[in-house]
């Protein structure tokens, strides 16, 4: 059997593991001192140790915090995502590093040396009220689009208010009609929309809005764990009915609740726990996995890239088999992302 709860990896689930083709979908980039990931670095994810643990492909995020709902803010928040979305893209070139924006070039990694690299926006306050931003970010190479973070912003409740911003419990009631809007012109562009860090008002509104199928790209399950930024089961069998993924983190208070001395200890078993039970609810394609490396992410197991093998032999001595295990590491995010391509290419409505 292959090894589980993050011991050495077996034979066995080391082969399995380099025959997938693995995504991450969320790691955040530390900012603005960035070390660079061509090199070997202290960051969770960096090219080395994505070589070292076989994680084929990474959707690198630029983080926006939320701050004042004000032009200042927004002006602030729309330079800041500008740059880091460069950063990205300058400190991906050289070796067999590509940047990946279609489904189709993320599917060409399959079988093949090199390593795939895509973009991803987290929090739309950058926008303010501006929709252009969203082209410039998919010029740039986005394909998801993280409608809020912690704090209400322009577009839509966020699931953890930020009193120290001014914020009530609720201030849309979900989305707002400019965050509508944002769904339509996100749905043309082919950018997917990613709900992590949305109230469950916003979210579910969003799944009955989008065209195209939504993603929670770093999400864990509410039944398991009862945390704000967790989904529960009418979220999770909305986004199945909508053809939706949300994509298990490996946050640890996502996970698990603190122990007896406060502190909490998640593994990669947590993280299969989860898996199983969003598998058995869902359906697995409906589910997929990320880490939240370099923003809060990491596990007994999965601390960095380069113990991706880990969290795949895990997964196989619950008794996922290769093909599952292609689903959940990106044959799931290759569907959504094949998916709002065909929606922007459809003609336009109305």
């Amino acid at each position: 059997m292959p090894a589980a709860a993050g011991g050495a990896p077996s034979a066995e689930a080391l082969a399995v593991h380099a025959a997938t083709l693995t995504l991450d979908t969320h790691v955040d980039i530390p900012w603005p001192e960035t070390p660079d990931p061509r090199g070997a670095t202290t960051r969770c994810v960096d090219y080395p140790k994505m070589t070292a643990g076989g994680l084929r492909s990474v959707i690198f995020a630029a983080y926006l915090p939320q701050g004042p709902r004000t032009t200042e803010g927004h002006a602030a928040a729309a330079a800041r995502c500008e740059a880091m979305l460069r950063s990205i893209r300058a400190t991906a070139a050289g070796g067999d590093r590509r940047i990946v924006t279609r489904a189709a070039e993320l599917e060409a990694l399959r079988g093949r040396p090199g390593t795939g690299v895509l973009l991803a926006v987290e929090n739309a306050y950058g926008l303010g009220d501006d929709l252009s931003g969203l082209a410039l970010w998919r010029g740039l190479g986005a394909c998801y689009v993280t409608l809020t973070h912690n704090g209400h912003n322009l577009l839509a409740d966020s699931a953890i208010p930020r009193p120290d911003l001014g914020d009530g419990p609720v201030l849309h009631g979900g989305l707002s009609s400019f965050g509508r809007d944002a769904i339509a012109e996100m749905n043309a562009l082919g950018l997917l929309v990613d709900v992590s860090h949305a109230s469950k008002a916003s979210m579910l509104q969003a799944v009955e809005l989008s065209r195209a199928p939504i993603v929670a790209t770093h999400t864990c399950v509410r039944s398991l764990r009862d945390h704000p930024r967790n989904i529960d089961d009418a979220q999770m069998d909305a986004l199945r009915a909508s053809g939706g993924l949300m994509q298990i983190t490996a946050v640890p208070g996502f996970l698990r609740g603190p122990d007896a001395t406060g502190r909490i200890r998640a593994s990669v078993a947590d993280i299969a726990d989860h898996v199983d039970y969003a598998v058995k609810r869902i359906g697995i394609a409906h589910v997929g996995l990320s880490s939240d490396f370099d923003g809060g992410g990491g596990v007994e197991g999965w601390m960095s890239a380069a113990d991706s093998p880990k969290l795949t032999a895990e997964l196989l001595a619950r008794g996922y088999d290769a093909e599952a295990l292609d689903l959940l590491w990106s044959g799931n995010f290759l569907r959504v992302m094949r998916a709002a391509e065909a929606v922007s290419a459809a003609p336009p409505q109305g």
